[in-house]
């Protein structure tokens, strides 16, 4: 301890309520007396076992401190004895470099000089002051769920939605979620926060961090280190942090790479002398990676659940050390422990109580099921009963403080889960002689208990005191201000809460931005794949151009391809910079950087990837097309490419700032894309336009590109005027080569000239002029610049989902649902007065035993087999509640997926038997498994759920109205009356972790099983008392004669007890033990110390015998491994013993049964029947899929027939009609988008229901397929109007009734599509890929963009006739041109001179009847006008295109439909993509 000439010393164990004065400056010396007896606040780390543990280890973190101050300490000496010769010897002493000086920003050591000196080391803490808190939120609305109709009509609603609020439209009901919290909290203490689900923790959490956005309003006062909590935000807002429950970060980050960042946008001004702030971000990186346990991890990626990376436990502890690389003084951690074994959550809480210790900083801590020992490690406890403050003070006092308000005390019960359950009225006992009536049991009597008890009066009177403290020692807060101001890095604002300066923020973060793009290398293959890919297509479509007239309007069509693939390629940003939401808003709540500079950084980051992948895909089209050849033109069209491009991408995420979803986002970005497309120039030119539209052109970055990227390349050009384009010609009686009697067809050609020049051609077919090109390029600049900083601006102001609280939509009443209801509330009412109990008489009808021995399983694994599970014995009795518990990595799961029949891969050898015989088809229908993961519709609701359950699980003899009552059963039985209504959802939109475990396994009981309930860590991630009403529900249905086999995780002592039996497993599969636990698990506590590991009586069984056997962070106790003692020992021949008895016995007591013929209950029909409706419905509760799509539909063919309105029966509109055609080949893009994501993910929900036997794979298909009809069929139709009448289609039956057929066909044909692409694709991202090959192929072959005569013979003769677009174009363009006379304008005339003495129908009739069109004035002598078509026949027939054949097109189409059908109903079948 301290020297007692020390003036003031704080205990490591600290009261709470202690009247002695708070620390000012802290010395050395009371660092070296608080980290000495650090061990002694942190119970339970000085064993012997625990000196060598790998977890947390409090003496080894203390050492690794020591070291790194001794190390630091020489630096500085160093430095000193180099710099500082000169000075006077005696102040040459070396101080010890002070860890708490240290604080995360090493100042500058003391005591160097005397200047040093009497400055003394600034370090930041702050203490927190609650005053009669309070906060207001939303509620007093019930939600219901929304449908499709409530999509349109909140679309048609929008400008008084979003202005409603400013107009004080739409106000909220308030509800008071937190009510009149007081409390003081020291600098260097832990609070550990308890309550039930929804009490209020969260909340609390979340405003005692000062984050209060997304609240009404929060009253009362709060201050920092006396600053109040307004300045506080504003000036010192990354000083107090919240923690969220999940852990959120970049999966493909490593481990150190995340603290690397971290630390690099808080590393400070203030360090040692001569450190640089890499050297700096080393030591501490290191520093943290061993205090925490994780430095073997450190160049492992953090992974999620879709990336491989470190462990559950271990991903924790990345969010702990990047929480405090933010040098936070005020932490809030909400949940911590979800998900961490009993080891690993104690590890945490150690980790927790050693960095509060050394940096005295003040924690907030909520915790679900805590443990003894992590109790332990709090100095207070704040206790929350819906809302209302009932118990704030010392940790060690709490239990005592409500045994005293009369609570019995369950002695067996943790502390942290005794004070939970005294709020819950279900749950809590009173003691002897004591009832409601006179204990406090309301959370107002509770509240107003704590108020009138001395506890009260001391937080007040310590509150006050401390209060009292910083007033009049200002020095303290002083001393924040100035820690704060120092650490900042120059060019840093005093003002501001920022550490380091904008242009450090995005250097950071453009090195972490390079960091991700680099080490995602599947993204970059793929993207680099596609690109060259779709280049080589492109590129050999187009090969070799000819530099003549027959090559002009081609040369436009892969300039304008090239420019609108990539810069369309920009939109694949959407998603992943929506994803990354909730990183970026957990960081800037941190005060890591502005959401500006993260903007700023992606772009720059994403410049050497994208700058490489368009030169590459530049380079292959450009030269594979023939443009021209020369380093200046290829340059340029490189350049403008690019910018376009850059230009896209700032446009595309302005779009994903500023709208609230993807959907959203979708839809403006079919608007808006749509737009650009048209208004690019190349399909209609920008003189063309429509007066009110042609300023869209003006506000168009592919406009300008295309502009520059025409007038680069054909500035350069000379095109001959070929044969074709010659009139007349092609007749022996006209020449081969233009002559002064002929003309060139092509735009700007000068008569007699068999050259046009390119400049002309562009300046007269398109307006644009050579001398505009860079002017262009110049623009392109500009509208990159505006969108980048419009997006900027826009990230700063707006945060969607950033602050959203979780809610839960219902389905409205109707008539037999408010009765149900009604009889469930009085039931509730029943059960909890004690006037009815719950009945499970007769619900398990037969009582079979299950056995296993000798099971093995082996997996394949790069090098050979792994073997998972070793020589398994074991057998669950009905009417047992048996426990699979084991390590990490013991196979406990593995264990359970091989009993019940759901393994689809690796070896398994055993024998696995019911009733004495092997397992059949009907097992798994018979038998029950609730896993891990709660995978649910979760567009239905909690009854409909049981429902679907029960009427396809149950025998199909049960009638429908047996099934509905049983499911009301289950409804009462697992206490979810008040949310049988509610829409099951996703985390935040829905039902919560318990609500969804509970439906999990209600979904199970729902079906009957009458041989085995299974059931994975069905408590992981609840709180205490949660875990012990499901355990304790699993404890009556096994009285009801079920056998239930059950994994468990962190279970305390009184939880642990109620299991019969007990199968534990250590790592590699192998049996510690199996046999009865016993009451306070006397049998396996006996087992144990007769084996040599005794269980102190204090600790909780369950933890203690996981340590025993080395399954922790301990050393196993004995010599020998416990599987190996148990091969050895009386208890396992017993049970080989008893398993024979068992089976014997069985095979008399149950003849054997007639094998089942199907592997499902209920017939194909009933099925289709019951998943269609479920089906129908779940797309009718996605409004924004469905309104998604329609509007996407219904804007791009207005938009189009807008532009192109009432078509005349010009030349120009001719070709224009084909344009509005080809828009309809849009329409898969739209559909492949939407319904592979929709297919993919629904299947993880079919893959879940059909390992149960629910119903076929084909019928999931069908259901899926059936149920687009409806929107396809109103998406069709809204397509057809829109884009045929507005644009002046031919309207008569037979032509319009086609279009309409051919539009519906191509719609559903793109649904078959996007399944088809779904079913064969593992997931939502490799399903993404084929798109672009798709969509580019059929839109290329398919005759518009080239022309089939022009296409190289390779792709003609094959692609073009297996490309269903060809259908599509052939069939509308035939049945729109078919008999369509055609008149030019004056301006489409080729204007030719007759020879001397013959009139024009002289000279060029021939040629008039051999090719079509028709003469002006045949008679004339002169100025000869032609006409290249007089009937819209003779455009199509050159193409291949017959009129006779549109119906044997549309046959086709519909055969290709079918085509797809047929595959992804195979696919389904035997492609899940859910090996196990």
């Amino acid at each position: 301890m301290a020297s007692h000439d020390e003036p003031y010393v704080v205990s490591a164990t600290p009261t709470a309520y202690s009247t002695s004065s708070p620390p000012s400056p802290i010395s050395n010396k009371r660092f070296a007396a608080s980290t000495a007896d650090v061990s002694e606040k942190v119970k339970g780390a000085d064993s012997p076992s625990e000196g060598a543990a790998e977890g947390v280890n409090v003496k080894a973190a203390e050492k690794e401190f020591a070291e790194l101050r001794r190390e630091l300490s020489r630096q500085s000496s160093l430095h000193r004895i180099a710099s500082r010769r000169s000075l006077d010897v005696e102040k040459q002493d070396e101080d010890e470099f002070d860890l708490l000086e240290f604080d995360f920003h090493m100042t500058d050591m003391r005591g160097a000089d005397k200047a040093n000196s009497e400055a003394g080391i600034r370090h930041k803490t702050a203490g927190v002051i609650f005053n009669e808190l309070s906060v207001i939120g939303n509620g007093g609305m019930k939600i219901h769920i929304r449908t499709f109709p409530d999509a349109i009509k909140e679309f048609l609603l929008t400008p008084l939605i979003v202005l409603g609020p400013y107009l004080g439209l739409f106000k909220p009901e308030p509800k008071t979620i937190l009510s009149r919290f007081n409390g003081v909290v020291k600098p260097g203490e832990m609070v550990l926060v308890l309550g039930r689900p929804n009490s209020g923790c969260s909340t609390f959490l979340k405003a005692i961090a000062n984050q209060r956005e997304g609240y009404l309003a929060v009253e009362g006062d709060v201050s920092y280190a006396g600053i109040e909590a307004t300045e506080f935000k504003k000036r010192f807002a990354g000083e107090a942090c919240y923690n969220q429950e999940e852990d959120v970060h970049h999966p493909t980050l490593t481990v150190g790479q995340t603290i690397d960042f971290a630390l690099s946008t808080k590393t400070p001004g203030k360090r040692l002398p001569q450190q640089s702030p890499k050297q700096f971000r080393a030591v501490v990186l290191d520093t943290l990676l061993k205090m925490l346990n994780i430095s073997h991890t450190k160049n492992t990626m953090v992974g999620n659940e879709f990336v491989r990376g470190v462990s559950g436990g271990e991903r924790k502890r990345v969010s702990i050390a990047e929480m405090f690389a933010g040098r936070a003084c005020v932490a809030s951690w909400d949940n911590s422990t979800r998900g961490l074994d009993a080891s690993t959550a104690l590890d945490y809480a150690k980790s927790l109580r050693i960095l509060t210790d050394v940096f005295q900083m003040t924690n907030f801590v909520s915790l679900y099921q805590a443990g003894e020992g992590i109790y332990q490690q709090f100095d207070k406890v704040l206790v929350i009963d819906e809302g209302r403050e009932i118990f704030f003070g010392p940790a060690s006092e709490a239990r005592s403080y409500f045994l005293g308000l009369g609570f019995r005390d369950l002695s067996r019960q943790t502390t942290a889960d005794y004070l939970t359950g005294c709020t819950d009225p279900n749950e809590r006992q009173f003691a002897d002689g004591r009832d409601e009536s006179n204990v406090p049991s309301s959370p107002e009597a509770l509240e107003a208990a704590f108020r009138a008890s001395p506890y009260f009066s001391k937080m007040e009177k310590e509150r006050a005191e401390y209060a009292k403290q910083l007033e009049s020692e200002k020095n303290i807060q002083e001393e924040f201000r100035l820690a704060v101001r120092e650490s900042k890095r120059r060019g840093v604002s005093k003002k501001s809460p920022y550490t380091v300066s904008f242009f450090a923020q995005v250097m950071a973060l453009v090195r972490r931005q390079f960091q991700l793009k680099m080490q995602d290398k599947f993204s970059i293959f793929t993207s680099y794949f596609t690109s060259i890919t779709i280049a080589l297509i492109v590129g050999s479509v187009y090969l070799n151009l000819p530099e003549s007239a027959s090559g002009a309007f081609t040369r436009g069509g892969v300039i304008f391809i090239a420019l609108l693939f990539n810069g369309l390629n920009a939109f694949s940003e959407l998603p992943s910079q929506m994803m990354g939401r909730p990183i970026l808003y957990k960081q800037i709540g941190f005060q890591f950087y502005r959401p500006s500079a993260l903007s700023l950084a992606a772009i720059v980051a994403d410049i050497p990837f994208s700058a490489l992948q368009i030169m590459l895909f530049s380079i292959i089209i450009y030269f594979m097309a023939g443009l021209s050849r020369s380093a200046g033109a290829f340059f340029t069209f490189y350049i403008i490419i690019y910018l376009t491009f850059l230009a896209m991408t700032a446009f595309f995420r302005m779009i994903g700032t500023v709208c609230v979803s993807y959907d959203v986002a979708a839809r403006l970005a079919s608007f808006l894309v749509t737009g650009m497309v048209l208004y690019a120039g190349y399909m209609i030119p920008v003189f063309a336009m429509k007066r009110w539209l042609f300023w869209i052109s003006y506000l168009n970055p592919l406009n300008y590109g295309f502009s520059a990227l025409m007038t680069n390349e054909f500035m350069r050009l000379n095109l001959l005027c070929d044969p074709m384009y010659q009139v007349p010609s092609l007749l022996p009686q006209y020449p081969t080569t233009l002559g002064p009697n002929q003309v060139c067809t092509l735009r700007g050609a000068q008569p007699g000239n068999p050259y046009v020049s390119g400049t002309d051609y562009v300046e007269t077919a398109f307006q644009y002029s050579p001398g505009d090109r860079w002017r262009n390029f110049g623009i392109i600049i500009a509208f990159f610049v505006g969108f980048q900083t419009l997006q900027m601006i826009l990230v700063e102001i707006v945060a969607h989902g950033a602050h959203a609280s979780s809610i839960t939509v219902y389905k409205p009443e109707d008539k037999d649902t408010q009765v149900r209801n009604q009889r469930l509330q009085e039931r509730k009412e029943a059960f909890r007065k004690g006037t009815a109990q719950q009945n499970l008489d007769g619900l398990i009808k037969t009582r079979k035993p299950f056995t296993w021995s000798n099971l093995c399983y082996t997996v394949p694994v790069p090098g050979g087999q792994k073997q998972l599970l070793d020589n398994v014995f074991g057998y669950v009795k009905p009417g047992t509640l048996t426990a699979l518990m084991g390590a990490s990595g013991a196979g406990k799961t593995t264990l359970l997926d091989v009993l019940a029949d759901r393994k689809t891969m690796g070896v398994i050898t055993g024998e696995i038997r019911i009733a004495g015989r092997p397992i059949g088809m009907d097992f798994q229908a018979g038998a029950a498994y609730c896993e891990q993961q709660d995978v649910h519709e979760w567009t239905t609701t909690v009854r409909e759920a049981l429902r679907f359950s029960a009427y396809l699980r149950q025998p199909k003899e049960v009638s429908k109205e047996e099934k509905d009552d049983y499911v009301e059963e289950i409804i009462q039985l697992l206490e979810m009356e008040d949310i049988a209504d509610a829409m099951i959802g996703f985390p935040g939109y829905g039902l919560g972790v318990e609500a969804r475990k509970r439906l999990t396994i209600g979904v199970e009981l729902a079906a009957k099983p009458q041989l085995l309930l299974f059931l994975d860590e069905p408590t992981s991630g609840l709180d205490g008392q949660s875990a012990y009403n499901i355990v304790r529900f699993l404890k009556k249905l096994a009285a009801a004669g079920q056998a239930i086999l059950c994994t468990i995780h962190q279970p305390n002592a009184l939880l642990f007890e109620q299991f019969d039996r007990l199968l534990l497993l250590e790592r590699g599969g192998k049996t510690v033990y199996f046999g009865d636990v016993g009451k306070d698990s006397h049998v396996l506590v006996n087992y144990l110390a007769k084996h040599g590991a005794h269980c102190p009586p204090d600790a909780n069984p369950a933890e203690y015998m996981l340590d025993a056997i080395g399954a922790g962070t301990k050393k196993r106790v004995g010599p020998k491994p416990w599987s190996e003692v148990y091969l050895k020992s009386e208890e396992f021949a017993e049970n080989k013993r008893v398993i024979e008895e068992l089976n014997a016995q069985a095979l008399k007591d149950f003849p054997e049964e007639k094998a089942a013929t199907s592997r499902y209950n209920t017939s194909f029909l009933f099925q289709l029947k019951v998943v269609g409706k479920r089906t129908f419905l779940s797309f009718w509760r996605m409004p924004d899929y469905g309104f998604t799509r329609l509007f996407s539909h219904m804007i791009i063919a207005l938009f189009t027939s807008l532009t192109f309105l009432m078509l005349g029966d010009s030349v120009a509109e001719l070709q224009y009609r084909v344009f509005v055609i080809f828009i309809a080949t849009v329409m898969p893009a739209l559909i492949l988008a939407q319904v592979e994501p929709t297919y993919i993910m629904a299947r993880s929900t079919f893959v879940r229901e059909d390992s149960s036997r629910m119903y076929s794979p084909f019928v999931f298909s069908l259901a899926q397929l059936v149920s687009e009809m409806p929107n396809s069929l109103l998406c069709a139709t809204a397509f057809f109007l829109l884009l045929t009448y507005p644009a002046g289609f031919n309207t008569s039956s037979d032509r319009a009734g086609y279009q309409f057929f051919i539009i519906l066909i191509t719609e559903v044909y793109s649904v078959t599509l996007g399944q088809l692409v779904a079913a064969l694709s593992p997931s939502i991202f490799i399903a993404a890929l084929f798109n672009p090959f798709l969509l580019v192929i059929f839109s290329l072959f398919c005759g518009v963009t080239i022309p089939k005569p022009n296409m190289i013979y390779f792709w003609r003769v094959w692609m073009y006739q297996l490309d269903p677009f060809t259908r599509l174009i052939s069939g509308m363009v035939s049945t729109e041109l078919h008999g369509l006379e055609v008149r030019c304008k004056p301006e489409e005339f080729a204007v030719f001179q007759p020879p001397s003495g013959q009139t024009c129908g002289d000279w060029a009739q021939p040629y008039v009847d051999s090719m079509g069109g028709y003469l002006r004035d045949p008679n004339a002598t002169s100025d000869c006008g032609f006409c290249q078509y007089n009937l819209g026949d003779q455009f199509y027939t050159p193409l291949g295109i017959s009129f006779d054949d549109r119906w044997r097109d549309l046959g086709i189409l519909i055969a290709f439909t079918a085509f797809n059908i047929i595959c992804t109903l195979i696919a389904s079948r035997f492609l899940r993509y859910a090996n196990r």
